[in-house]
């Protein structure tokens, strides 16, 4: 959730599974047991249809009131090989009726659409858990071509398991033969049966699903109807065939929430309606230059709704083309966004510069994934820090913000604004993979609990020669913020220079003065080390000797890493960072207090390195680039260790 404290309840709770038999359901002899928390992991070839069902399944269980968080994996080909270990695509979702912060570590349930499917998956699965197989898909070709020499369904490889072979494919014909579908498409729907038969087992709202089915297909109502009735069969399915003897129900969340309306969302949605916000709030036009990436083309889908709110999207040619449409837009007065990943950001550096020259305010949303070049581009990873902070030639300093969870990217994004409108700069926006495809429940927040982010522009004259006349000077500076005057291109009066070129201090005129150009580049360096940003606040219940430092998408696995180790009776100190340009200002003092400081990142150790140099502490390094979220059991022992050393 995007509270960032559990209830005692909740707390205790946590990594426990309370089963105990309740009434039966529905009238039938079958046994209803009741968990605390589950973890479901639908796998399948990317053309299944896995991201959808993963996808319904959360928004049934957001509307049941469960804690929630999932975790999204999938190829990055349009179409990957049928079949095959690379063309697996899958979707786990962790729910619960505590607070949970991350998508889990080891699935209960798998769900595998095919071979493929199971091998890919079947290492995370504990032993004990229960894997759902679609036995229509395991020929002895299908099979071969992923490494299985004899049917693990009869060799005894699964006898570890609660396997359940189910023939998903012959049971959605079966039920789609009214409809007189053509065989592969009536098979298109065999995800949904499998929906059906999961929302049967853990007592998930039905409605929702067929009323989506029926708004997706709108234009075809037959297809609408064969989803609807797959749908229905796999519940069916479940609720009398004598497979499944047990049912399972999580009860909403306990935890206290605030008041308030609450819907699911994944990051890259909650960054869109932060920037819709943000324009809203500074009575601003939003401007959106940008161009297709993975994984941050989300953002340009859903801005581009929403006229209505004064928002203009351009899907550029090309990256350069992106920002630069961008950053004119800043010149005349919108709220300017352009939202890349990693390779587009080393297109845009150039343009970052001018930007940092020019003095406007410009959001550049950097969703990371694992790199380098093309690199894994539906994979996650936070190797973008050095590069935000340094990737430009000259110094060209630039605040950098990282949300931490898939909600806070909302919040994240307002924040963005008000630095670069407040100080006249372009800022950085962290995200990443993780977030972007994330998703978890978000409390809609009212709108006077936003921030005020209106920015006056120039109005007229604001400095007077020594002979009275009154000039406008465009690099004239605030005296608290240093942040420049914004003049919207056509107020008389107001005209002025701009380019790559030094500008001279107050008259923005061209100068090649050396003492002029040590100016300016400290003052454009003050500027930015003086944005106000809140003291980072510690969660140190004990007294620890041990501080673990996160930022962005590694708040979840870190605090459910200390959560583990404080149970054990181990203490730890917690810190987590927003702002990364400029730092806190207590920062430093913070990490004076700990013996040790360990510094978990989705890289090779590049928060680490700053803190290094800045503050001169011994920050250990635990780093995982893998593509893939940090484990929170993985991540615990690792910070036991450094405790016990």
């Amino acid at each position: 959730m995007t509270s960032q404290v559990s209830s005692e309840a909740g707390e205790a709770l946590v990594g426990e599974q309370r089963s105990a038999p309740a009434k039966p359901h529905h009238g039938t002899e079958k046994e209803v047991r009741r968990l605390d928390r589950v973890i479901i992991r639908f796998a399948g070839d990317s053309g299944d249809g896995m991201q959808l069902t993963g996808d319904r399944f959360t928004s049934e269980t957001a509307s049941f009131g469960n804690d929630l968080s999932t975790l999204p994996n999938f190829p990055a080909e349009i179409r990957a090989p049928a079949g095959t270990l690379p063309g697996v695509s899958s979707f786990q979702l962790h729910f619960a009726d505590h607070d949970i912060l991350t998508p889990g570590d080891a699935p209960n349930v798998l769900v595998a659409m095919n071979p493929a499917a199971l091998k890919a998956n079947i290492g995370d699965v504990p032993r004990g858990g229960e894997v759902i197989v679609n036995t229509d898909e395991f020929a002895k070709r299908a099979m071969a071509k992923v490494g299985y020499a004899t049917s693990p369904l009869e060799d005894g490889s699964l006898d570890g398991y609660r396997v359940h072979p189910v023939p998903l494919t012959t049971l959605t014909l079966e039920a789609l033969k009214e409809f007189g579908l053509p065989r592969k498409e009536a098979e298109r729907s065999k995800n949904m049966f499998a929906l059906g038969l999961l929302s049967w087992m853990y007592h998930r709202p039905t409605e929702g699903t067929e009323t989506f089915l029926r708004q997706k297909f709108a234009k075809k109502p037959e297809i609408a109807e064969a989803n609807v009735a797959a749908f229905r069969a796999g519940w069916n399915f479940g609720e009398t065939t004598e497979d499944f003897a047990v049912s399972y129900e999580v009860a909403p969340a306990t935890r206290s929430f605030p008041t308030g309306t609450y819907r699911n969302i994944s990051g890259n949605l909650a960054l869109s309606y932060g920037l819709i916000a943000a324009g809203r709030q500074a009575d601003l036009p939003l401007y959106l230059g940008s161009y297709p990436i993975t994984p941050a083309s989300d953002i340009l889908h859903e801005l581009s709704k929403h006229k209505n709110f004064g928002v203009r999207t351009f899907q550029a040619e090309d990256e350069i083309a992106g920002i630069g449409a961008a950053l004119g837009a800043a010149f005349g007065g919108s709220l300017a966004v352009t939202t890349t990943s990693g390779p587009g950001v080393a297109l845009k550096s150039e343009t970052i510069g001018l930007a940092v020259s020019l003095e406007l305010p410009l959001l550049i949303v950097d969703i990371q994934r694992g790199g380098p070049s093309t690199g894994l581009p539906t994979k996650t990873e936070q190797a973008d820090l050095l590069q935000a902070m340094y990737g430009r030639n000259g110094e060209a300093p630039v605040p950098v913000v990282a949300p931490r969870t898939p909600a806070d990217c909302f919040d994240a994004a307002l924040d963005a604004a008000r630095i670069a409108l407040t100080y006249r700069t372009p800022v950085f926006l962290l995200s990443d993979g993780y977030l972007a495809n994330g998703s978890e429940p978000w409390r809609v927040p009212e709108v006077d609990e936003l921030p005020d982010l209106k920015t006056p522009f120039a109005t007229g004259p604001n400095h007077e020669l020594a002979d009275g006349t009154e000039v406008f000077w465009p690099y004239k500076r605030d005296p608290e913020t240093l942040a420049r005057p914004w003049a919207v291109p056509g107020t008389p009066g107001l005209e002025h220079r701009i380019g790559g070129i030094e500008k001279q201090d107050g008259t923005g005129n061209i100068s090649y003065d050396p003492a002029n150009h040590e100016f300016m580049v400290r003052t454009r360096q003050a500027k930015v080390d003086g944005i106000e940003v809140p003291d980072v606040e510690v969660d140190d219940p004990d007294g620890a000797s041990t501080l673990v430092l996160g930022w962005g998408s590694t708040y979840g696995p870190i605090t459910a890493a200390v959560r583990r180790i404080r149970r054990e009776g181990g203490p730890i100190a917690q810190a987590h960072l927003r702002h990364l340009n400029p730092f806190p200002k207590n920062l430093g003092e913070v990490l004076k207090r700990y013996e040790k400081v360990v510094v978990p990142e989705m890289n090779l150790g590049q928060l680490a390195t700053l803190v290094r140099a800045k503050y001169l502490v011994d920050a250990r390094s635990h780093t995982q680039v893998n593509g893939m979220p940090f484990k929170a059991e993985q991540l615990a022992a690792a910070l036991k260790e450094v405790i016990d050393a």
